[in-house]
């Protein structure tokens, strides 16, 4: 199994809108193509299954448009 210790960056659409997906060491981005601001999960958070992350993760896509 290949460590991932450096940034991967893969672009993706979803309903017609362009997406960049960052995964990195401390977890992944989900930003709108040509924004700054998405949304943000930590790996330690997300396998956590905290519900004040759940809490959070509704909070950061309510403030992407086109996103729930």
């Amino acid at each position: 199994m290949t460590p991932l210790d450096k940034p991967l960056r893969r672009a993706i659409v979803i309903d017609g809108t362009e997406y960049t997906l960052l995964i990195d060491p401390d977890g992944l981005r989900l930003t709108q193509k040509g924004r700054r601001n998405g949304v943000s999960v930590n790996w330690k958070d997300l396998v956590s299954g905290d519900e004040a992350m759940a809490k959070a993760l509704q909070a950061s896509v309510a403030d992407v448009p086109g996103a729930g």
